[in-house]
Parts: C-alpha cells; structure tokens; sequence
C-alpha cells in the first residue's frame, strides 16, 4: 500500500507540473523522496537505501558530463558564429516551402549516420530551430520533425547504443533487428514524410526583413571557420570517436574560432559557455539568445533523481511478481498491445529508454514463445515501443532532454509523428512478421 501511496503522490506531482508548465524533473525528485520514505518505513537502514540509490549513478554520471559539455557546447556555437552561419546562408538557399520536410530529412539522415539522438539535437537541431524562428516558422512544428528525425537513427542506426542494447538483451542479430525495423516501419515512414510534407507547404519560411540579415552579418564574422564546429561534431562519430570526445572537440574548436575569429575575449567566451549566449540587444536577441551550462540544470537534477528513483524501486523490489501476470494478460490481449501498455508504464516510471527497455524485456521475456523467433519478436516489439514511445513522455529524459535543447516544452510533441505513427500502425502490421498470440 505504501508504494501505491508513493506512486500516486508521484502522478499528482507529475501532473501539477505539466499543468503548471513547472519542469517535471520535480515530480521525480518528489517520487525519489517519497520511495526512500517508503524503504525506511519497511525499516531498510539508511546505509542499504543510500546504497540502492547510488547504484544506477555510475551510468548516470556518464549522461550527466555530456549534458555540461552540451549546454557549454549551445552556448559556445552561438558567439563562434556557427548558428549564426547556418541561419544565414540557410535562409537564403533552404527552399522556403520544403523547409519543415528537409528539417525531418537532415535529421533523419545524420541520425543514421552518427546513431545518436542527443548528438543530433544539438547539432542540426539547434541550427535548425533558429532558423525556424528567424525565418518566422512555428518552432513547434520544427521541433516535432526534429524529435520525428532523430529518433528515427536512435531505432534503427547501427551506431546506435539503443540498437545494441536491444539486440543484446533480446539475445538477437543486430542486422537481422535492423532489417525487421525497415520493414515494419514502412507505413509509419510514408505517414510521416507525407505529414511534414504538408506542414511545409502550409508553413513555409517567411521573407526576412534584409536588416535582419545585415545584423547578423554585421555581428559576426560569416567565414567558413564559423561552420567547423558543426564539422567537428559531426565527423568525429563518423570516424567511431565517442560522443563526449567529440563534443569536446567541437566546444574547444568553437572557443578558438569566438576568440581569433570573432574577436571576444576569453573571460566573456568562457561566460557565455556557462551563462548562455545573449546579443547585446537588437533584433537578434529573440533568435540567437541561449545556451549555457545554465540552461542543462533542470536535465541535470532530472537525470540524478532518475537514477536515484530507479535504483530505489529495484533494490527494493517493488515491481517483483508481475511478470506472471503479464504473461497471462498477453494471452488475453495479444502480445503487442501490452507491450505498447507496458513501455508506456515504463517509461512514465523509470524515466529512461534505457532502463524501461531492459524491464521490458526481463517482465515479457516468458509471453513470447523459445527459441530464435521468438527473441526476434521481442527485439521488434521492444523497438517499435519503448524506443520510440520514451521519446514522447515530457519527464523522461529521451523526451524532455531534446526539448530543452531546442527550447521548446511539450506542446511540440504532437507534431513528432513519426514517434506515435510507428507504434500504431505496427499493431496492424505485425501479423507480416509474427504471430501475435
């Protein structure tokens, strides 16, 4: 009764926050609070319930060092000239009604190239977010192809830890995985390149008033040393250099150029990684201001007090039992309906794609029959669902980290399409591949 107690004090929270549009990191440190009360009340000692708290911190700390070196890094492509370059010269050659399709396009493909979501977001997202509000797009309409874009290569890239966690806890082959994933998303694909293929002709890029593009290239230096930041981040993964390296490179780069190239000097170069960019007033303030270490601190406190509340919840063993019950309810209701139920319980609770894939896979590992295909079925149903679905929760990290990268809140969610049109249609067209019961 207590951890019910917990879970729904955990809900109404949640709830307040989006409702209050307060970031729901809160709502998880709420939950951490209340389910270290629940492990005292059960009379665990202090020691042992600090000790499960701790223990999925490890992994934790490694998400945390790139969201410093990421809100450093929105900060320092600002005052380098990078986004301003991109912004520039994209508006002069992006075609205006194609813009929220090529926005999905040039995700979609970096995506599959580097395997990265959050890599991707930072990079072209961010550039083209900016664009979207300089050139008087909808931001939330840009966001939603953008989330659509880079959650594609998180399923489906090669390169992509997702990927390679799916096809080792599923015990399955990771090209054998990718090519099911093709298959099966085909309808979800054409839904979505149709979808953004219409906002873009209904929202094209407006014309920008000339002084707005003689500001910006009256405030930098436009060269091409501005863009090798963006060069950096994206060859360095190309080349199977880690994310965190590579965003170093691209940081260290972008601080050099802002020096020698745009003439700042260090003190407000380093200011601005911290504090976050921000023109010295005019028209480009509303565009460009942003970034900072700043900027990260709700994703910071959400990614601690995940790991802390996941920890909590397995060493005490609070969801043991259920994957009898699960077994017999997908009898009942087929295999992929609960799969989709349960990696939205998932991920609502967990409040990462990691950790909600690997109970997907431990609590429905008896539904599914022995033996090869049956592991490859798991391996499709966990990546047509909770890969995709986290990318759609506000208070899981997939979705909110993105978010606030591109400084939009949840409202652009429903323009992800890609994200909510896969797990819907694959219920229709699993029988292809599989039997569902």
């Amino acid at each position: 009764m207590d951890a019910i107690i917990s879970f729904v004090i955990y809900g109404a929270v949640m709830v307040y926050c989006l409702v209050r549009d307060i970031s729901p990191a809160w709502s998880l440190v709420a939950a951490a609070a209340c389910f270290f009360a629940v492990g005292l009340r059960r009379r665990y000692p202090v020691k042992e319930l600090l000790k499960m708290s701790w223990s999925n911190m490890p992994a934790s700390l490694k998400v945390l060092r790139i969201l410093v070196i990421l809100g450093a890094l929105t900060g320092l492509w600002r005052n380098c000239g990078t986004i301003p370059f991109c912004i520039y010269y994209g508006i002069r050659y992006i075609s205006p009604g194609m813009f929220i399709l090529v926005t999905f396009a040039i995700n979609l493909l970096l995506s599959l190239a580097l395997g990265t979501s959050l890599g991707v977001s930072s990079t072209s997202g961010v550039v083209l977010i900016s664009l979207a509000r300089f050139g008087g797009v909808d931001p939330l309409i840009c966001a939603g192809a953008v989330m659509s874009g880079i959650y594609f290569g998180d399923r489906a890239a090669p390169t992509s830890s997702c990927v390679n966690l799916v096809a080792a806890i599923t015990d399955t082959g990771l090209y054998d995985n990718i090519r099911l994933m093709h298959r099966s998303g085909l309808p979800a694909y054409i839904i979505s390149f149709a979808f953004y293929a219409v906002l873009s002709v209904m929202n094209p890029i407006s014309e920008v008033d000339e002084a707005m593009m003689n500001a910006l290239s009256t405030e930098f230096s436009l060269s091409l040393w501005a863009v090798l930041p963006a060069v950096i981040m994206i060859a360095l993964p190309l080349l199977k250099v880690p994310l965190f390296i590579s965003m170093a490179a691209s940081g260290g780069c972008a601080l050099m150029v802002s020096v020698f190239c745009q003439h700042m000097s260090l003190s407000k170069v380093l200011y601005t990684a911290v504090m976050g960019f921000k023109p010295d007033g005019g028209m480009l303030a509303d565009v460009i201001t942003g970034g900072g270490v700043i900027s990260m601190i709700m994703s910071l406190i959400m990614v601690s007090a995940a790991g802390i509340l996941t920890g909590l919840l397995q060493g005490m063993g609070i969801l043991n039992g259920i994957q009898a019950k699960l077994s017999g309810w997908a009898k009942k209701l087929g295999r992929i309906k609960l799969m989709d139920l349960l990696a939205i319980a998932c991920c609502m609770i967990f409040c990462n794609q990691t950790t909600s894939n690997i109970m997907q896979a431990e609590l429905m590992r008896s539904a599914y029959p022995e033996g090869e295909k049956g592991s490859s079925e798991l391996a499709l149903d966990i990546s047509n669902t909770g890969v995709l679905l986290a990318g759609l929760i506000p208070w899981c990290v997939a979705c909110s980290i993105p978010l606030n990268v591109l400084g939009v809140g949840p409202a652009a969610l429903p323009y992800a399409v890609l994200l909510y049109a896969l797990p819907i249609t694959y219920i229709f067209t699993k029988k292809r591949f599989f039997k569902d019961r």
